[in-house]
């Protein structure tokens, strides 16, 4: 059986496995306190070219968008997405179960149309009833989105602008960054989302590590005391030396980006032969996660071989699934892959 189901199928990078043996019997302080954890921040920082970044660590990225979005929102404020969103479509209401509504605007390509994020914000205010509804309090993107589609820097910008205009945070969801940065169509760096959104994070779950998510606020903005706002959220993890460690070692001379171009480099591959045979592509995604319409029965019979992922049914006869590439995806199951298609 092969698998391309998600980007975290596998452990973690061996570089990874390798430090967390060399280091396993050292006796260091918890939650966060150690001297890996330090050398973490000042890596991603540098990474950054933002040397008062504030980070904190975490485990996993649904822990990480309702932590971030839950303690920088007041009680009466939602946070706008894309109607494609993680935090809309896949976190089982994560964030509506921590009192904040889910807000949408309008959507293109599976990204936040920087115009339309504008006009709804300006309805909002407009309306003379506005303090009897939901505030939007945050704007949140992913990078890649949902469906493995790029902000430009462009977009981005603009997007930054609505929100300074509008004085509310811009907050980035990174779960596969790593993918992002190094596919070909990108032209937004690290130091770009550093300076144009108010807070974000660096995927680690699905970028090589066992698990950990680094958050990264920029504008000096981290709540107040907030080692206990992550604890209340029981996200604070005891043995902080796991995170520190892992991203210690994947913001060491860029692996972090390096082990990531495995996954653009065999969804290129992928895509050709897609392309080449005359599949149906259900969107144009330049990152690891591609998305293909089946008939039915094509679809059952590719499941008796391969694991991917379903989507959604686009209609009685079709279904949309999600072929997807990681960091150790091998080029041996890549052809194989290839031969079944």
């Amino acid at each position: 059986m092969l698998y391309f189901v998600n980007d975290y199928c596998e452990g973690a990078h061996p570089k990874i496995l390798d430090k967390l043996v060399e280091t396993n019997m050292e006796k260091l302080s918890g939650y966060g306190s150690d001297k890996y954890t330090e050398s973490a921040k000042e890596k991603i920082r540098a990474a950054c070219s933002c040397p008062e970044a504030e980070i904190v660590f975490v485990t996993g990225g649904t822990q990480t968008n309702q932590l971030v979005i839950d303690s920088m929102l007041e009680d009466y404020e939602g946070v706008v997405s894309a109607t494609t969103g993680h935090v809309t479509c896949h976190e089982a209401g994560a964030i509506e179960f921590s009192g904040h509504k889910v807000l949408t605007c309008r959507t293109e390509n599976a990204k936040i149309v920087p115009a339309g994020l504008k006009s709804m914000l300006e309805d909002f205010f407009a309306d003379e009833n506005h303090e009897q509804m939901v505030f939007p309090g945050m704007c949140y993107i992913s990078q890649p989105t949902e469906f493995g589609t790029l902000y430009s820097k462009k977009e981005l910008e603009e997007i930054s602008a609505v929100c300074h205009q509008f004085n509310i945070p811009l907050f980035l969801d990174g779960a596969r960054l790593g993918y992002g940065l190094v596919a070909k169509e990108n032209d937004v760096s690290m130091e770009d989302i550093a300076r144009l959104c108010d807070v974000f994070y660096i995927g680690g779950t699905k970028v090589g590590a066992l698990c950990g998510e680094a958050i990264v606020f920029t504008k000096k903005n981290m709540p107040k005391h907030y080692t206990a706002v992550v604890k209340q959220h029981g996200a604070l993890c005891a043995k902080g030396r796991l995170h520190g460690i892992q991203f210690d070692v994947l913001f060491t001379d860029n692996l972090y980006c390096e082990i990531a171009r495995n996954a653009i480099q065999c969804a290129e591959r992928i895509k050709a032969v897609l392309a080449q045979k005359g599949y149906r592509f259900y969107i144009d995604s330049p990152t690891n996660q591609i998305f293909i319409v089946l008939e039915n029965d094509r679809y059952r019979e590719l499941q008796k071989e391969v694991q991917v992922s379903f989507w959604e049914k686009l209609d009685e006869g079709h279904t949309i699934i999600r072929i997807a590439t990681s960091w150790a995806t091998t080029a041996e199951d890549v052809e194989k892959l290839c031969e079944i298609l």
